[in-house]
């Protein structure tokens, strides 16, 4: 299965870049291969040939498109709300209006949100009025005193708002993943709910989109204006946008992000806003995807009786010029501070096209991960640091991009050329004729997994309603590959792989292009928090059929078995297709080793006396089958997964590299010099910097295993063949298996077979301890070129005690997790000081490990004094909210009681509260605590946990624009030296620098 390589850069509330579509006008319709029904109340939809989603597509008769899929592994709803209406759509001088328009349709209407709507209405027109004159004027100093009047009058309108109300209604209904997001031609609301909350969910939604009420707008501007620069501190981010540029230099894909322009973002337009909501946010662009736990035809009534009275309108889609060939090759740098890398893009036509077909067949020829040209020749080789490829396939075009990052002492020029080699082998024929059939059952294979997941099979649907695709040739797609021809693949790559394409260098080195803004000095809002609309006094008296919890009984849910050599078994029967894994489980890990992960590394690049390295890939993908060889801190896995018809063959083919690996010196040295081309990558990265250095050195100071490493002196002079040699002795000690699959006694004979142990199993070494630190009045700094600062407030707590569960789980719903909570609330919505502001009681993971009280900051540097005013005054006094606390506690029951483990995860759950000294399901005695919880009872565990602590503070910013002296308020301030965080060696480059 291919790992894709997707840069998530486009601008939204969260998620990905999806893959994009065809033309602007529904296809022709197969007769043959759609059905065309009438259920019994009268609804007409279609379902498809040979459908393994069992999709049923209603057109409502507004034109509004339903997408109903059935999924009953757990009582919830994926939920997606589409409109076909992106960033491409943005006006040229009015950019990232579709991604704003996103943000603010979680505003609420003028019945959501509002106390007093004809006086606020009157109010939110005058800052309208004033937001038009602020983008005409041209006076710097003008626009000064204009913006003070919007302040202003957003102060006397916030009087009569109400924050949140959207976000507390879902939250009450227990609704995971409330979020929205923004690219090309879409826009999309997101919300997993439990199954039996559709009707109070189906009501808020309809009003929610019947129209448009832009409050609270200067406030949450800032926090896209925020967005912006965490996308300014994206060093691919901007790599990939150079990229775009190239590509489509003439078209909005290219010449406009979905984040838009920095001074589009500081002069919008309300009325721009209102324009294009009013445009395309009908029902005849829109899509309802439903995939869950439904009854389809009592779903389909219910969405008719919500969505069915909105008015259908004329709508269109703008169309763009089309873009010229590429007729000589596009190179483009950018630079930054994080690690260097090449991208080789080639345009090519978009969903729909035949180009589609071909171009994603050549995309896994060349890599997916095992058996690729890329995958062998680049990666298998260790001729390059990393390397690999994808497709995008928007609506008027797609790319194929090849990327790679050089070695030690490699150029990004050579990585480029390298990259461009594989493209010739393809062009020349050069790969097998077995491997097209390959990535074919590959490609089937990922779409089996995809669609026994209600989610992924939701984002299908999407992708096939913003791409006017027809669902039948999205079921068809990988079965018409299958007429492809190596010959056409041949002459394809022939006509369209030359010198058009476009290169963008991603080098280390300053950027001047950073836009950097004052901080614009915003007053608070009023939350109102203890008000209520009279909507959702409304929607709380409605009543929603009851969901009771269920509960594993894992001495029921996990067979235990044993081989014939005595190794304990455990199995779970996998009921949805014929997809197994297999897991071979060492309960000793690198601290038990520290050579363990080195060697089970390396024997990533070896191959046996009778197979070549690159042989033992292409025989595991022949089979359909993944290996892995992973060694973690207290756990080492050697296992497959795959089609359950192979298995035998895949575990003999495991089983002779394990047994019969060759070491090789070469292999090695280079595998040496990519570990340590890996670090200085790694403290390049700040999300490394700080989630991995700073934390660690927060919790356990010098002595942590992220320290704990071999310097670049050990690594050369190990020997290669010892570390084989680990592997192979791995067998020797005492282990177990999990199997998660269909016909067990054949799996289990397989083992029998080609698992040989020896009679006598050993013991594992004893673990090495590493120990958390007392914290408390340490500021750890570390200085980066970044616009942003982020920052990490840490303190060690009391033991783990399952007693606490409940009402942490409580605690970190009403407080600091989700859109709806305090902390995101309070620093957020009213005060604009960060885009991400959040806090957790974490529980430890282990019994006799602390927990810890954590909050993080992610703000624009000159707003960070402020930002850490407003969280440590909430880290003390926690506001106490009734209304607040209960939909909080409503919301965490019913994501208890809509929870269902399943499939794997039961046993890897059991795994987990065994580590916690637990050995039943103890979500049941949560469940009844928190039933009983009141507020006092949440204040007392602030009080005790919370309220008073002492942190440890870790910051990572750009040391010019860090305000230090504010930083010294909380307590003594320590530079660190990245190299000495990780505890790697200073470079050649480092020591010139």
């Amino acid at each position: 299965m291919k790992k894709f390589y997707l840069p998530i850069f486009l601008f939204l509330c969260s998620i990905t870049l999806m893959s994009c579509g065809a033309d602007k006008e529904e296809k022709d319709k197969n007769a043959e291969d759609q059905y065309h029904h009438t259920d019994e109340a009268g609804f007409s939809y279609e379902t498809f040939k040979d459908d393994p989603t069992g999709l049923r597509l209603y057109t409502l008769d507004n034109g509004l498109k339903v997408y109903l899929g059935k999924n009953e592994e757990e009582p919830k709803i994926q939920t997606l709300i589409a409109v076909r209406a992106g960033s491409t759509y943005d006006p040229a001088d009015n950019t990232g209006l579709a991604h704003y328009l996103e943000h603010m349709v979680f505003k609420g209407t003028d019945k959501i949100g509002t106390q007093d709507w004809e006086t606020e209405k009157v109010l939110l027109d005058s800052i309208s009025d004033l937001y038009e004159k602020h983008k005409a004027e041209q006076d710097p100093e003008k626009k000064k005193a204009i913006y003070a009047q919007i302040d202003s009058v957003s102060q006397k309108a916030s009087e009569y708002s109400i924050a949140n109300e959207y976000d507390k209604m879902v939250a009450s209904l227990g609704a995971e993943g409330t979020n929205a997001f923004t690219s090309n031609e879409q826009t999309v609301y997101v919300n997993k709910i439990p199954s039996n909350e559709l009707d109070k969910w189906l009501n808020v939604e309809s009003e929610r989109f019947s129209n448009l009420v832009l409050r609270l707008f200067h406030t949450e501007l800032e926090a896209v204006y925020e967005e912006f620069n965490r996308g300014q501190d994206s060093d691919g981010r901007k790599q990939y946008q150079a990229t775009l540029e190239g590509l489509f230099p003439t078209h909005p894909y290219g010449t406009q992000s979905t984040i838009g322009k920095s001074e589009h973002l500081k002069n919008p337009s309300m009325e721009a806003i209102h324009n294009y909501f009013d445009k395309y946010y009908v029902p005849n662009n829109m899509a309802v995807v439903l995939v869950g736990d439904i009854d389809y035809d009592a779903t389909i009534k219910k969405v008719n009786e919500a969505f069915g009275e909105y008015e259908k309108k004329e709508v269109s889609h703008p169309s763009f010029p089309e873009e010229q060939p590429i007729t000589a090759p596009v190179e483009k740098e950018v630079f930054g501070p994080t690690s260097e890398s090449v991208y080789v893009a080639f345009r090519t036509d978009g969903v729909g096209s035949e180009d589609q077909k071909l171009v994603t067949l050549i995309d896994y020829i060349l890599a997916n991960s095992q058996a690729g040209l890329i995958d062998l020749d680049l990666n298998q080789q260790q001729k390059v640091q990393r390397a690999s490829s994808y497709t995008n396939f928007n609506n008027d075009y797609g790319f194929h991009l090849l990327y790679g990052m050089p070695k030690a002492n490699q150029s990004l020029e050579e990585v480029k050329d390298l990259l461009l080699a594989e493209v010739e082998k393809v062009k020349k024929g050069e790969f097998d004729d077995w491997l097209v059939e390959a990535v074919i059952n590959d490609l089937k294979l990922s779409e089996i997994r995809q669609y026994e997941d209600a989610s992924s099979t939701a984002y299908a649907y999407m992708d096939s309603f913003i791409h006017f695709q027809d669902w039948q040739d999205q079921v068809d797609f990988i079965n018409d590959l299958k007429s492809v021809t190596k010959e056409d693949l041949v002459n394809y790559a022939n006509k369209h792989y030359k010198d058009n394409y476009v290169a963008v260098y991603k080098r280390k080195g300053e950027d001047t292009t950073i836009a950097k803004v004052e901080n614009p000095g915003i007053t608070p809002v009023q939350l109102n928090r203890d008000k209520q609309s009279d909507f959702i006094k409304a929607f709380n008296k409605k009543e929603s059929p009851a969901l009771e919890p269920q509960y594993v009984d894992y001495e029921q849910a996990i067979q235990n078995s044993k081989t014939e050599s005595g190794l304990p078994i455990a199995y779970i029967e996998n009921e949805n297709n014929d997809l197994f894994n297999l897991y071979i489980i060492f309960d000793m890990g690198q601290d038990n080793d520290k050579e363990l992960s080195l060697a089970a590394g390396y024997l990533d690049y070896l191959g046996t006396e009778k197979l070549s390295p690159e042989e033992v890939k292409q025989e595991f993908y022949k089979l359909g089958i993944n290996y892995f060889v992973s060694s973690g801190n207290d756990k080492t896995y050697v296992g497959l997964s795959g089609l359950k018809e192979n298995l035998p063959e895949g575990l003999a083919l495991l089983e002779d590299l394990w047994s019969n690996a060759k070491a090789d010196q070469e292999t090695y040295d280079k595998y040496v010099d990519q570990i340590l081309k890996g670090r200085e990558d790694n403290k390049t990265q700040k999300g490394n910097i700080l989630f991995d250095g700073l934390m660690n050195y927060g919790r356990y100071g010098e002595n942590s295993r992220l320290r704990d490493i071999y310097s670049a002196e050990e690594l050369k002079n190990k020997n290669p063949e010892e570390l084989v040699q680990k592997v192979k002795d791995m067998r020797n000690y005492k282990q177990r298996i999990f199997y998660y699959g269909k016909d067990f006694d054949k799996a289990v004979a397989a083992i029998d077979e080609n698992h040989q142990l020896p009679a006598e199993l050993k013991d594992y070494p004893q673990a090495k301890e590493y120990k958390e630190v007392d914290t408390g009045k340490k500021v750890y700094f570390v200085d980066y070129d970044m616009v942003q600062a982020e920052m990490v407030f840490l303190s060690k707590g009391e033991d783990f005690s399952p007693e606490k569960m409940a009402a942490t789980e409580l605690f970190n719903t009403y407080f600091g997790s989700g859109l709806s909570s305090i902390v995101f609330q309070e620093i957020r919505e009213s005060q604009s000081l960060a885009y991400s502001a959040y806090s957790a009681y974490q529980t430890a993971k282990e019994k006799d490990k602390p927990n810890y009280v954590m909050a993080y900051i992610g703000t624009q540097a000159n707003k960070l004094p402020q930002a850490v005013d407003a969280m440590m005054e909430l880290m003390t006094n926690m506001p106490e909210a009734e209304e607040q606390f209960q939909s909080a506690k409503e919301a965490t029951l019913k994501q208890i009681a809509a929870d269902r483990i399943t499939k794997t995860s039961i046993f890897w759950n059991y795994e987990s509260l065994k580590k916690r000294g637990m050995d039943h399901d103890y979500r049941e005695e949560m469940y009844n605590a928190i039933k009983d919880m009141t507020m006092e009872d949440l204040k007392e565990f602030f009080n005790n946990n919370i309220k008073g602590q002492d942190y440890n503070v870790m910051v990572i910013g750009n040391k010019e624009d860090v305000d230090m002296q504010s930083l010294s308020k909380l307590g003594e301030v320590e530079e660190l030296d990245i190299d000495y965080l990780f505890n790697y060696e200073k470079s050649s480059e480092d020591i010139k620098l």
